[in-house]
């Protein structure tokens, strides 16, 4: 059986996961599909990025995966759809960035602010390319599920996991520590209306944001830990090719006022440009802020050269919220693991959530092999462990980046000056986009590391 390379090295302070899946021993005999009473090595809830990551990557070392996603690819999903140079490693490692082919190829940031701009090149890195896509979910995960199928996970489209089914044995945790063990879920075909069982001896759930099976499990996320909104929708515009993708970080209420938040201008390539704006605190402070609302002003408001307003709208904009920072838990159970999105794994920095969703589907499976491999419980457990190496202290600087930006004098402050100076806004562009360099300490490295040991002394606010 082949072996998974690992994934890319993790932020500054971060350990590079080194185990993969491991394959399981022996010839592997092909797919058993559906067959009444199987039970599959692994059933991955959800087929977004997260979930059809894990998926191939189990399915590549040759284990018996099957994956429910209660919509058929390829389906609208949304979402900002720009791809960050993490997000790019992830697909390149999957062998599948040909693929994107067509997609719109972009080269940096142009940061706008208090009546500045700046253009920011990606930084050069040692592991991560210097260059992003945008391409449409509707398009995207239709790739990256299909790439599973290819490598041999069993995928069933139109199917909903509506419930768990849960085993009574003991959890080997301390109550109310982790997730009930789930032997599988019932399915719900949505075209036919028919229900079954799937079983598996592990369940991934990756079913987004709002994740009811994960809910239904006993996820809940921690109120203490920031949540975003988002609201994006699709605009007709001569700027459609732009080489640079658009930030916006001074984005004003109606009374003028600056929020904790962003608007972007992303360009498709093909016509139209995704246009969005995020709040990325919920801070009580701003319970009344309406998305809508800052969605109108900002189209109002952004450069006539993109020529956006309500006739170049092609369509109602849509939102949701963003669970970040890992603030959803628990995320492992003795047979169970919560990934992406559904596991609140969203950069509380800029609202990224693609790279973080391949991401931590690659470090379950990794965990997930060693499991199916003999190890059992003890290698769930460390996905939790490799989710702390990789994010834990990053986000713990992230969360006390936002909490100074719901301040509107300290976001002022700190844009404004920031926004001065093209080597400091590179700086922040490499430690909000998590692009830090591993190899070497520069400014943006000594920042973080600076910005890091504050955090290690600091309690989090309730």
């Amino acid at each position: 059986m082949r072996a998974v390379r690992p994934p890319a090295p993790l932020p500054l302070g971060g350990v590079s996961p080194t185990s993969s899946p491991v394959s399981p021993d022996g010839p592997d005999t092909g797919r058993p599909g559906a067959t009444e009473g199987h039970v599959h090595d692994v059933l991955v809830v959800g087929g977004g990025p997260a979930g059809s990551s894990c998926a191939y990557w189990l399915a590549d070392a040759g284990w018996d995966v099957a994956l429910v996603e209660k919509k058929v690819f390829p389906r609208v999903k949304t979402c900002g759809d720009g791809l960050t140079p993490r997000s790019v490693r992830q697909i390149a490692d999957m062998g599948i960035e040909g693929a994107l082919a067509g997609a719109h190829r972009y080269n940096g940031l142009r940061a706008h602010a208090f009546g500045r701009v700046l253009d920011l090149p990606w930084p050069e890195h040692p592991t991560f390319p210097g260059y992003g896509y945008v391409i449409t979910r509707h398009d995207l995960d239709a790739i990256v599920n299909e790439r599973a199928v290819k490598a041999g996970a069993t995928v069933w489209q139109g199917t909903e996991a509506i419930e768990p089914i849960l085993d009574d044995g003991p959890t080997g945790l301390a109550p109310g520590a982790g997730l009930p063990t789930c032997a599988g879920a019932v399915v719900k075909d949505r075209a036919s209306g028919t229900t079954r069982s799937v079983r598996a001896r592990y369940v991934v759930v990756a079913d987004g944001a709002n994740s009811r099976f994960g809910r239904a499990l006993g996820t809940a996320r921690d109120r203490n830990l920031p949540m975003g909104m988002a609201l994006r929708g699709y605009y007709s515009s001569p700027g459609h090719d732009q080489t640079f993708i658009e930030s916006h970080l001074d984005i004003r209420d109606g009374d003028g006022g600056v929020v904790p938040g962003y608007g972007w201008i992303f360009p498709l390539g093909d016509g139209r440009v995704n246009v969005g704006v995020g709040l990325l605190s919920t801070d009580k402070r701003w319970k009344g802020v309406n998305t809508s609302t800052l969605m109108d002003h900002f189209v109002a408001y952004a450069p006539k050269e993109w020529e956006l307003s309500p006739a170049s709208a092609l369509g109602a904009p849509t939102g949701g919220k963003l669970p970040m920072g890992l603030a959803v838990g628990p995320r492992v159970g003795t047979t169970t693991l919560v990934v992406g999105d559904a596991g609140g794994s969203i950069n509380p920095f800029n609202g990224e959530g693609i790279a973080y969703g391949y991401e931590s589907g690659r470090l379950a499976a990794a965990s997930l092999g060693e499991a199916l491999s003999g190890d059992g419980f003890e290698a769930l457990l460390r996905y939790e462990t490799r989710l702390e190496d990789a994010y834990g202290l990053y986000y713990r600087v992230a969360r006390a980046f936002i909490r100074v930006i719901s301040r509107p004098e300290l976001m002022q402050l700190c844009v404004g000056t920031g926004i001065r100076s093209e080597p400091l806004m590179s700086w922040i562009l490499r430690i909000m986009a998590n692009l830090l360099r591993p190899d070497e300490l520069g400014p943006a490295e000594a920042a973080y590391r600076a910005l890091a040991a504050i955090a290690r002394m600091t309690p989090e606010a309730a």
